[in-house]
C-alpha cells in the first residue's frame, strides 16, 4: 500500500521540497501550507512536473476549522513540520510573543496530532508521527531561547508520545536540523528589531544584529538545504530507523559533546 503522508509548513522551505521529493519518490502527498495565497502556486508548480499524487491543502494551525478540516483527512503519517521562531534575549522579550511561539510550535501541533492518534487508535491503524525539531532542541545559545525552548519542550512530548504509543503500534520521530539556509533562521534574526528598542531595553540592537549576522554568515550557520532536505525523504516514511535524527553528523557531535559537558557547568 502506498503510504499518504501529510506535512505540515510545506509551502518553503524544507517542507516544500521535501514534499515534492516524496511524491517523486511515488508517496501520496498532502502538502499543507500556512496561507491561502500559496495554495494555487504550489498545486501549479506540482501540476507542472507530473506530480498526480500531490494534494495542496491551506492549513492555519491557528484557525480551529482548519485543524478540524485537516483531521478528516486520511493519512499514514503525520508529520508536525510547520513552526515560527522569535529570537532576542529571554529576560526582555514581551510575553506575548513568547507565549505566541509555544501556540505555533508546541500546543496546535499537539492538538493536531492528538486527534490523529485517537483516529488511528480506535481504526487499530498503525501511523506514524515525525516532529521537526531542531538543534535547538537539544542545547540552548544565548538569544535563541524562547524559539529553541519550544523545541526543548517538543522533544518531551515526543519522547513521552513515543513510549505511550507504542503499545498501539503507532511510531515517533524527531528530525533535528542544523543551521541549513532556508530563510527561516534568517527571518528568525529579524523577528526582535521589531520590539527591541534601545531606549527602553538593555539589549543594544547593534549588538545582537552583529551577534546575529556573525552566526548566519558562519560556514555551519547557512549549511546546504538540500542535504536537509534528502535526509528529510528518507527519514519521514521508514518504518524503521532511530528515535531522533541530528543531521548534519558534525552536528550531533557537538551537541553531545554538549550535553556531557552540562554535567560540569559551572554558575
Amino acid at each position: 500500500m502506498t503510504k499518504t503522508i501529510l506535512i505540515t509548513g510545506a509551502g518553503s522551505g524544507f517542507g516544500k521540497g521535501a514534499a515534492i521529493g516524496l511524491a517523486k519518490d511515488g508517496y501520496n502527498i498532502i502538502a499543507t501550507v500556512h496561507v491561502a495565497s500559496q495554495v494555487t502556486p504550489l498545486r501549479e508548480e506540482a501540476r507542472a512536473i507530473g506530480l498526480n499524487n500531490f494534494r495542496v491543502e491551506r492549513l492555519d494551525l491557528t484557525d480551529p476549522y482548519d485543524l478540524a478540516h485537516a483531521q478528516t483527512f486520511d493519512v499514514d503519517v503525520l508529520w508536525n513540520n510547520a513552526g515560527m521562531g522569535e529570537a532576542g534575549p529571554v529576560f526582555e522579550m514581551p510575553l506575548d510573543l513568547v507565549r505566541r511561539n509555544y501556540e505555533v510550535n508546541v500546543f496546535l501541533p499537539l492538538q493536531l496530532t492528538q486527534g490523529f492518534v485517537r483516529k488511528w487508535i480506535d481504526a487499530r491503524k498503525k501511523g506514524k508521527i515525525v516532529f521537526t525539531s531542531s538543534m535547538g532542541g537539544l542545547f540552548t545559545p544565548a538569544n535563541w531561547g524562547v524559539y529553541v525552548s519550544t523545541k526543548h519542550a517538543l522533544e518531551s512530548v515526543a519522547e513521552a508520545l513515543q513510549q505511550e504509543l507504542r503499545p498501539h503500534g503507532i511510531k515517533v520521530q524527531t528530525i533535528n536540523p542544523g543551521a541549513y539556509y532556508t530563510g527561516y533562521n534568517e527571518t528568525m534574526a529579524d523577528a526582535p528589531f521589531r520590539w527591541l528598542d534601545d531606549s527602553r531595553h538593555v539589549t543594544r540592537r547593534e549588538d545582537l544584529r552583529k551577534e546575529f549576522d556573525g552566526f548566519l554568515s558562519a560556514p555551519d550557520g547557512h549549511l546546504d538545504a538540500r542535504e536537509m532536505i534528502g535526509r528529510m525523504i528518507e527519514i519521514v516514511p521508514s518504518d524503521v530507523g532511530k528515535f531522533r535524527n541530528v543531521v548534519p553528523k558534525a552536528v550531533e557531535d557537538m551537541l553531545k559533546a554538549h550535553q556531557l559537558a552540562a554535567w560540569e557547568n559551572q554558575i
